[in-house]
């Protein structure tokens, strides 16, 4: 017979209660959205009432529960993703509803959509893998600055009396280059810079080699490269718990023996 604590664990672990909660959050924050373009009756403001109490109270039991199936509250706090569950909760318990701050308390429910995350484990390595990357990421950005950089003045060198006014100083010429990282109308961009000096078609295609596709590329392998780092860990993790399954049922077949051996 399992023991309260046990069972609390299996729910902790069950998958049925983890589609419950993405259940339950996506079904409240439609009801937010629905919230902003249909008008709001009596009865429909006392559902929302509800709504929210209810969704509420659901966050502080499944919090409730994972603090009470966890060995101690410093291992429970040891996890990130449990730290920010419990700050998610803390927030939405803030009782600013009917003081003057209740503005500030409607934009907090919106917080309780973000605990979609840590609520399906999918998305939860997929935010590891973004958190991972953040260093190459960096390196990549600076990298990207030093282009832009580059091509901001030459462009500002070269475009400065463009009738546009795309290329007037170093900053200005900066969000022109944005812009045409984006695609969004660089042709003319491009043909305006080709009336000054015909040659200037190498100074663009240039630049959208360069940041669109070499660097969007580096993006993507660095994105790749950490999804194949978390599968591999996740091989290994898995592989781990085989051994030590295989370990446990090894030293229970060995104090099987040694009882066999004391009765004999």
């Amino acid at each position: 017979m399992p023991s309260s604590k046990e069972k609390i664990i299996n729910i902790r672990e069950a998958k049925w209660f983890s589609n419950l909660t993405t259940a339950i959050i996506i079904i409240y924050a439609s009801f937010l959205g629905l919230k902003t373009v249909i008008e709001m009756e009596s009865s429909t403001i006392f559902f929302f009432y509800i709504l929210d109490h209810f969704v509420t109270l659901y966050f502080l039991i499944e919090l409730s529960i994972k603090i009470y199936a966890s060995n101690s509250l410093k291992e429970f706090f040891s996890d990130r993703w449990n730290i920010f569950d419990f700050i998610i909760v803390i927030i939405t318990l803030v009782p600013l509803e009917n003081s003057t701050m209740a503005a500030v308390a409607r934009l907090f429910r919106i917080f309780r959509v973000l605990r979609l995350i840590t609520a399906r484990p999918e998305l939860k390595k997929i935010i590891d893998m973004l958190i991972g990357a953040i260093p190459s990421i960096i390196d990549i950005v600076i990298l990207m600055f030093i282009i832009f950089y580059i091509y901001a003045i030459v462009g500002n060198f070269l475009f400065a009396n463009a009738p546009s006014g795309l290329w007037t100083d170093f900053l200005v010429s900066m969000l022109t280059l944005f812009q045409i990282l984006t695609f969004e109308g660089w042709s003319d961009i491009m043909y305006e810079g080709m009336k000054i000096h015909p040659w200037s078609w190498i100074y663009f295609v240039s630049f959208i080699v360069i940041a669109a596709f070499v660097f969007f590329n580096l993006f993507v392998a660095v994105i790749i490269g950490e999804m194949e780092k978390i599968s591999h860990e996740g091989e290994h993790e898995e592989e781990m718990g085989k051994l030590d399954r295989i370990l446990e049922e090894m030293q229970e077949m060995k104090k099987e023996l040694q009882n066999l051996k004391q009765k004999e």
